[in-house]
């Protein structure tokens, strides 16, 4: 980023934090402002090496009366919410970064021919590119859906205001309605009172596509597929569809008791509604603009009219009847009647498409493809990508669940205890079964309330269009049985389809094993015969880096995709690997493009299929220019990663990786499991069990109430420890690793791993931004003020361990500092840490009041959370 480009961000900045403080004066008083701005300045001295300062500002908030915490720590919160907006402007502002076109097709393209790749290679990948980004409520987004809504208003505003030639009304006019923005920012209750429902985590979900992508996603197809045919001979087929969107929410009932068949059902209902009324929005549109006359005789002969004078208008105008007919026939559903399905109720895409594609034909017969490619092509992209559903919703559920209910099943028929049966029996009952004619479950028989659920979601699915519900993921899947058993289920609900069922391997020990467990299910034949030459595994990285550390996941999950490529190749199976990556680098996140070469080649050949999870959904796909940004870079990426592969590692980085992966593994384990100060320390260094209190989302932050860490969720593991600055889940064992490797004498073979195998170098890469928003000084203060004498022995071992780390790192990317590679990033965590270090030492005040104190105020417990979403936003990810 330039000056100019700095220039302008830090404009918006400033111009945000003054309306800020005024908003605060109004509220508050200056007194209140004056506090505030002390604050400032002494975290900004402090965060330039003042000594002095950084006392003065942990001695001003320790001595904050309980009624000064909450308006400091709003007004810090809000300072940084605004600074990301400005900073998520800026990567837009056709001042600043988006003075470039998002998409470049020609810059891709120049890559690929300068590798020898011929047109007819190129446009071949281009038509088998499959991008599904599966949209998760994992409850790592913060913002109320109504903050949301407003920040994305003061973007809006920001834009306009980014201008030459404005006029000053104009420009007054935008600052008041800022003014206004920033005054209902303040007014607003930042944390929610109450946990979200499962449909209301699906509405904010259905925010960003309404918002956003139904707008980006026709908007980027249309730009992509004029830049290849100015590229080469080649022009995208209308019914392309590059992209998709998949959701959990709704049917991701994973340990999560709130969502229940029922809540299935509904958001599903809701959904089609939502889509049902975006399109009738579209055909309105469409009603006024195809006022044309010229047609061909195959649409008079399709709308069976020789007379009327407009007939694409016609044929839309019978359109919008079906889409309005539609809406209340949902309507009617969703309220719990059953109304009439007659022959105009729109179930199936086909029927919105197939009289849009009339239009697009005649249209273009006639000589008026620059009509049929506008509004209208729009309008048929969206049939594709989003169709009569809006989203497909995957089902997830974890495996021991069917289990039980398969378990209970066979009990009540006398036939012994499923869940107690070897593996080898369990298959013979299952594919016994399978191929019966005769149902399993007798109809009057009354189960359990866990397995009712179990068999109601089964009739969900069964009752619903297929293709609307895309997969069932069945989380920690350990055995072939597990797999099977959904298959089975499925079967007793009379579905009239075959679902395609997702293993999803997730802790180390299932990636390990991910490979047999497929060898053992494609060995089988009925289960080859039922997939039909197709299979969707999903890859999980938060349990296995909570399980085993970053690194030893991280080749861990990098070795099970390359051997399930190979025995997926040699089977004649096509597959596709769905990635469960979060938001953050302990659970596989990272810049899209840089986490998508750090696969093994050919990981990508059947498509991309990534979750996008909680906040980052807002940061890449919230509005429709990061949207096109976003589509822009996994285009690029898939294009290239699947053209121009990485290599495969050589036997020797092979070796070193699975000594780097089994020392810190060893190392990892060694104090998360073996230190028995290790778990006392977690609850009192971070505020873990504070989080639990913040009503994120629907699901709960244990898997099982009772349990320890070990059964805490990825999400909050790595939620705490970011909240206190050490990032310990991303870090550790990793260094200690590599620092033993280098005393080995191999230094010069991780230099060249770094330098030529992008799954090493992306390690190393985000190693350095963990480490650049850690803050040993900060997890320190946490530490003194916070955790027993007894156990700070082990804070100093793990800050000090830190502080090593970093230089091993550095001497192996041969950089000078931290990030040195990437300035912008640097400066801009640098500058965001200006805000985030008072809401730490805040949050560390906080804690020890109220830990002290059983009985405390309300206030105290509001301003606690909002430190808790105000270091979420520093950091910019969460869990």
């Amino acid at each position: 980023m330039n000056n100019l480009q700095q220039s302008l961000m830090h404009n918006n900045i400033k111009l945000l934090g003054d309306l800020l403080g005024k908003t605060i004066g109004d509220a508050k008083g200056q007194d209140v402002v004056d506090l505030v701005e002390t604050v400032r300045r002494l975290s900004k001295a402090s965060h330039s090496g003042d000594i002095e300062a950084h006392k003065s500002l942990v001695k001003t908030l320790q001595n904050l009366n309980d009624g000064q915490f909450l308006p400091v720590a709003r007004a810090f919160n809000q300072f940084l919410n605004l600074t990301n907006t400005a900073e998520q402007y800026n990567s837009v502002s056709p001042h600043a970064q988006g003075s470039e076109n998002p998409v470049d097709f020609p810059k891709i393209y120049a890559k690929l021919k300068d590798a020898g790749l011929s047109d007819g290679d190129i446009i071949k990948e281009i038509e088998n590119i499959s991008i599904d980004l599966v949209l998760t409520a994992h409850p790592t987004e913060i913002n109320r859906r109504s903050l949301i809504n407003n920040l994305n208003q003061v973007d809006h505003c920001l834009g306009m205001l980014d201008h030459d030639d404005l006029a000053d009304h104009q420009k007054t006019q935008i600052l008041r309605r800022l003014k206004q923005l920033v005054a209902q920012y303040w007014y607003t209750d930042e944390i929610r009172q109450n946990r979200p429902t499962p449909n209301e985590e699906a509405k904010w979900g259905y925010d960003a596509i309404e918002n956003s992508l139904w707008v980006a996603v026709p908007a980027f197809i249309r730009e992509l597929d004029e830049q290849i045919r100015n590229t080469i001979p080649y022009k995208l087929p209308i019914d392309a569809r590059p992209i998709h969107f998949s959701s959990w929410m709704g049917g991701d009932r994973d340990g999560n008791p709130n969502v229940t068949a029922k809540v299935t059902h509904d958001i599903l209902f809701d959904s089609r509604k939502r889509a049902a009324k975006l399109f009738l929005e579209d055909i309105e549109i469409l009603v006024k603009e195809l006022s044309m006359a010229a047609c061909t005789k195959e649409l008079r002969d399709y709308i069976n009219d020789y007379e009327v004078q407009e007939p694409y208008r016609e044929l839309m105008k019978r359109l919008r009847s079906k889409l309005k007919k539609t809406i209340t026939y949902l309507d009617g559903k969703i309220e719990g009647k059953n109304p009439e399905l007659t022959e105009d109720i729109l179930i199936h895409n086909e029927q919105i498409w197939e009289p849009l594609h009339e239009c697009y034909k005649s249209l273009v017969e006639c000589k008026m493809e620059i009509i049929a490619e506008d509004k209208l092509l729009d309008t048929m992209r969206r049939v594709r990508c989003f169709g009569l559903t809006l989203v497909q919703v995957d089902i997830r559920q974890e495996s021991t669940v069917h289990t039980e209910a398969l378990s209970e099943i066979t009990r009540y028929l006398g036939l012994g205890d499923y869940e107690t049966w070897n593996e080898d029996e369990k298959q013979a009952f299952l594919i016994k079964e399978l191929n019966s004619k005769r149902p399993l479950i007798p109809h009057n028989w009354q189960p359990s309330p866990q397995t009712k659920e179990v068999l109601d979601t089964c009739q969900v699915i069964a009752e619903t269009p297929k293709g609307v519900i895309p997969t069932y993921v069945i989380s920690m899947t350990r055995t072939p049985s597990d797999i099977m058993a959904v298959y089975l289920l499925l079967k007793e609900a009379e579905c009239p389809y075959t679902l395609p069922v997702t293993p999803l391997f997730e802790t180390l020990n299932d990636l390990n094993n991910a490979n047999d467990i497929m060898r053992q299910l494609f060995n089988i034949s009925w289960y080859r015969g039922v997939i039909e030459g197709k299979q969707m595994i999903m890859i999980g990285y938060s349990d296995s880096a909570k399980d085993a550390g970053s690194l030893a996941a991280g080749w861990a999950q990098y070795r099970a995709q390359e051997a399930l490529i190979k025995t997926c190749g040699e089977a004649g199976i096509a597959l596709t690997l769905f990635h469960g990556r979060g938001g953050t680098v302990g659970r596989g996140g990272g810049p899209a493009k840089v986490a998508l070469f750090s696969q093994p080649p050919g990981s990508l050949k059947g498509g991309l299929r990534v979750t996008e999870q909680g906040e980052m959904i807002r940061f890449k796909l919230g509005l429709p220019d990061l949207a096109i940004k976003t589509l822009s870079l996994y285009t690029d990426a898939i294009l290239e990663a699947n053209l121009l592969p990485p290599p495969a590692p050589k036997q020797e980085w092979r070796e070193l990786m699975d000594e780097l992966s089994g020392i810190s593994c060893k190392i990892y384990q060694g104090i998360v499991r073996g230190d028995e100060d290790f778990i006392p320390y977690f609850y009192q260094a971070t505020p873990e069990a504070e989080l639990a209190r913040l009503p994120l989302g629907s699901r709960p932050a244990k898997r099982r109430p009772n349990g320890g860490v070990e059964s805490l969720r990825a999400i909050p593991w790595i939620f705490g420890w970011t909240q206190n600055r050490l990032m310990l889940p991303a870090w550790l064992g990793a260094g200690q690793a590599l620092q033993e490797t280098i005393d080995n004498g191999k230094m010069e073979t991780l230099k060249t791993m770094y330098k030529d195998w992008p799954f090493f170098g992306t390690r190393i890469s985000m190693l350095e931004m963990v480490f650049a928003k850690a803050d040993l000084r900060m997890a320190e203060y946490y530490d003194e003020r916070l955790v027993d004498n007894s156990l700070l022995h082990l804070g100093k071992k793990l800050r000090s361990q830190l502080e090593s780390d970093i230089k091993t790192i550095l001497r192996i990317s041969e950089d000078e500092f931290l990030m040195e590679a990437l300035p912008d990033v640097a400066e801009n965590i640098a500058m965001r840490n200006i805000y985030t270090n008072p809401l730490n030492l805040l949050q560390v005040e906080l804690l020890h009041r109220t830990r002290k104190e059983e009985e405390h105020s309300s206030e105290l417990e509001l301003a606690l959370m909002i430190t808790i979403s105000g270091i979420a936003a520093g950091m910019r990810n969460t869990g």
